[in-house]
């Protein structure tokens, strides 16, 4: 089915969020540190490279994101690429929690934001700008390191529901 909308017409939300969800994605925990040593972290699959010279990375979070003022003000921050046999974890990211961070396996990155254990990559960012762009923001990151697994598999996001390459 496909859908057309005049200038003068409303695109309907959740017809426009199903569509979205027909691109499949990998799913990514975003960590961060706010001013008070306090950890954030949230579950995310709008992220993308943008640049290799500098190398720059972006990701999306939502305006009304409670963590997002911490984000803002950290001035850093972690992507972590997760592997196919995360999805627990990025659950557990997903939802509003005192403690997000209960159980989870990490260290401290190089600007202290939290580097999960069992990544399928990790990008160390330093924000290099920040945009306003309708109801999220895009936040523009500086990686200053990163890592890679050898042996793994993306977890993916599409139509709802988390999957693999595998399945």
């Amino acid at each position: 089915m496909t859908s057309q909308v005049s200038e003068t017409q409303h695109i309907n939300q959740i017809d426009l969020r199903n569509a979205f969800g027909k691109f499949a994605t990998g799913v990514n925990v975003v960590t961060s540190t706010d001013t008070d040593g306090s950890l954030v972290g949230m579950t995310a699959n709008s992220f993308s490279s943008v640049s290799m010279d500098p190398p720059l990375l972006l990701w999306c979070p939502g305006n009304s994101l409670p963590s997002l003022p911490a984000f803002e003000r950290a001035g850093h921050f972690t992507i972590n690429v997760l592997d196919a046999t995360q999805h627990d974890l990025a659950k557990q990211f997903a939802r509003p929690s005192e403690d997000k961070f209960a159980g989870v396996s990490y260290r401290a990155g190089i600007f202290g934001a939290p580097v999960l254990e069992g990544a399928l990559a990790t990008f160390e960012c330093r924000v290099h700008a920040m945009h306003l762009a309708g109801d999220h923001h895009i936040m523009i990151g500086e990686v200053f390191a990163f890592t890679t697994a050898e042996t793994a598999q993306p977890l993916i996001f599409h139509g709802g529901q988390f999957s693999s390459l595998a399945s």
